[in-house]
């Protein structure tokens, strides 16, 4: 089991020396959280708050996640950095492969690429792209990222995007393993068709999507290196993470800060640091 470190929307100061003591106390990752901006006036609901509120949001600070990224890539060594998730299809996805793939490259292929569709219409519009059709485009935007940051030629040619033959260098010397986020059914099917693996947000329904993944898994014949992140109550525990373990859970991300809250973050550096540190000695290091 690999353990993943959460903390979002905190002083961007802190985010360089959480990753070195996340690193230092033997976590294997860290998620990178994505927004692009916030709306003034908005219709759009927050799928992962219990009345759909959205409004935590609203000056909360975000590092845009490659910048933030590689940022802790420099300060690190074995660290690897997940966006949780990147919005990938209201983003051009050759600059995506251009930026994933120049990550992955310059950290020594310390990046695992989530990405998710953005629920809210209010993220196509600022990046200029329809919202309609936008699954179907998400699956044209995996296939690029994955063609293009495989450092071959690549040509694609499809209903939203066209383009003859093109390389990237440097490429990295691994492949970028996509995993993709979301709890619908169409994730899920993303996720087995198309992805190296999954994330799941939180909630109570993570036994029956684990049996769904399984089965559309078994469907398209997904490979056996997939990765399941999950966050769950049961990953706070050694007993909650053997669990988790037996249900073919490869990652569970923990955070110690709720952070769906209209209030800044004013939690001390150190707090958070001795958080992390606290559930490291006690439940990561059962499982080094």
């Amino acid at each position: 089991m690999r353990f993943t470190y959460a903390e979002t929307m905190t002083d961007p100061a802190n985010y360089i020396p959480l990753a070195q003591a996340a690193e230092a106390a033997g976590y294997s990752s860290m998620v990178v959280a994505d927004s692009i901006a916030y709306p003034k006036e908005s219709d759009s609901t927050y799928p992962y708050t219990p009345d759909g509120s959205r409004e935590f949001l609203e000056d909360k600070p975000f590092i845009e996640t490659f910048v933030l990224a590689a940022a802790m890539a420099a300060a690190t060594k074995t660290l690897r950095f997940t966006p949780f998730v990147l919005k990938l299809p209201i983003r051009p996805p050759a600059l995506v492969a251009k930026q994933a793939g120049s990550l992955a490259y310059l950290s020594n292929n310390r990046l695992a690429l989530g990405v998710g569709i953005s629920p809210w219409p209010d993220d196509f519009d600022i990046m200029g792209v329809p919202f309609a059709r936008r699954g179907a485009r998400m699956d044209e935007c995996i296939d690029i990222v994955r063609g293009l940051t495989s450092g071959d030629y690549f040509e694609f040619h499809g209903e939203f995007y066209d383009f003859p033959p093109i390389k990237m260098s440097p490429a990295p010397t691994e492949p970028v393993p996509i995993l993709i986020g979301g709890h619908s059914e169409a994730a899920l099917r993303r996720a087995a068709q198309r992805g190296d693996g999954w994330m799941h947000a939180g909630g109570d329904d993570l036994d029956k999507l684990l049996v769904r993944l399984a089965e559309l898994r078994k469907d398209y014949g997904t490979s056996d290196n997939f990765e399941i992140h999950v966050i769950s109550l049961d990953g706070f525990t050694v007993d909650g993470v053997k669990r988790l373990e037996d249900k073919g859970v490869t990652d569970v991300i923990v955070g110690f800060r709720l952070p769906y809250t209209t209030e800044p973050d004013t939690e001390p550096l150190d707090t958070k640091i001795a958080n992390l540190e606290r559930f490291a000695e006690h439940v990561v290091s059962k499982f080094n």
